[in-house]
């Protein structure tokens, strides 16, 4: 005998946005209502088999997809996608999102998830509150709003950091950034989901399904315009955190570059002064000025005219 799934939270929703809680999921049909929404958790044993038994065999599968990729499908008689949500949970990147997969018709609503998704959660407690969506694709739609408003949140605060990094950079002369690589690494997270979801959200707006009705298709399209601005900020503050990276490999460079030049001319100043010492140091017989008390204090005068006279001549070579 099968488990039986248990429900993060389900409600029976009627057309003026009440609704009333259930505690199984049962037989997905509703009586006297709008539409019934059941809340999953994919870890839970027994969503499986309750999946394969009540829904057509192409959401059945694709609700129980481990790792997923935002899309919208038009299947039977209802609509199916795969969705991405900002990661908000406790110890979590927010660049690791999370997925909400869904399938609706036009009186059933049936959402799973791993990880919590607090989209997810502004739904629940509006119904809890009796302001639920009044219609499948009105959940959608508010599902969607949700996820991009979150999207939204996280790319401008993105866009300020890279602002402060720019003015620790550029006006401030900062040479270093400790978190620059990860601020890229995030951006690059952020962007591998949101461009395909924003595909989706847009194919969501345009498809033929008699789940969208056509006064909603305006709404879907300004969410996935909101979604493409925000793909669209976050491809500039991925090249802005380049070109930022770009400028500090580029000042590291130019500082190492200056360093070598100037012990090169150093080395090359004291070259000659180098041979001098060693060859006046050769403890040989007939070497000049060993009887006189000056010739130490003539031999550092000489090399001290020789070092100064070479400084001058790399000055009026421009070498220095």
């Amino acid at each position: 005998m099968s488990d039986k799934p248990k429900l993060i939270c389900g409600f029976d929703v009627a057309g003026d946005g009440t609704a009333t809680k259930i505690k199984h999921p049962g037989d997905p049909e509703t009586k006297g209502t709008a539409y019934r929404w059941l809340h999953f958790d994919l870890r839970d044993k027994g969503v499986t088999d309750w999946l394969n038994a009540h829904l057509p065999p192409l959401p059945a599968a694709t609700l129980q997809t481990i790792e997923t990729r935002p899309r919208v499908v038009v299947a039977a008689d209802g609509l199916l996608a795969t969705l991405r949500g900002i990661n908000l949970n406790d110890g979590a990147n927010a660049a690791d999102m999370v997925a909400v997969r869904v399938w609706l018709t036009r009186t059933l609503v049936v959402t799973v998830r791993r990880r919590r998704v607090f989209a997810m959660d502004d739904l629940r407690t509006g119904a809890i509150a009796g302001h639920a969506p009044a219609s499948p694709a009105q959940f959608l739609a508010d599902l969607c709003s949700g996820l991009v408003r979150r999207i939204e949140t996280v790319s401008l605060a993105l866009e300020t950091e890279t602002d402060q990094m720019e003015a620790a950079i550029y006006d401030q002369g900062g040479e270093t950034l400790a978190d620059l690589s990860e601020r890229r690494r995030s951006v690059i997270k952020l962007r591998r989901h949101i461009g395909p979801q924003t595909d989706a959200l847009h194919t969501l707006a345009t498809c033929e399904s008699p789940v969208i009705p056509t006064a909603l298709r305006p709404e879907l399209a300004e969410i996935a315009n909101r979604a493409t601005r925000s793909v669209e900020e976050l491809a500039e503050v991925r090249e802005r955190l380049t070109a930022l990276s770009d400028h500090l490999d580029l000042m590291q460079t130019t500082r190492l570059g200056r360093n070598g030049y100037v012990l090169s001319v150093i080395a090359a100043i004291f070259l000659p002064l180098g041979f001098l010492t060693g060859l006046f140091g050769v403890n040989l017989g007939g070497m000049p000025g060993t009887g006189s008390p000056l010739a130490f204090a003539s031999l550092a005068l000489a090399m001290v005219v020789i070092g100064i006279a070479l400084f001058a001549y790399f000055r009026w070579r421009r070498w220095l």
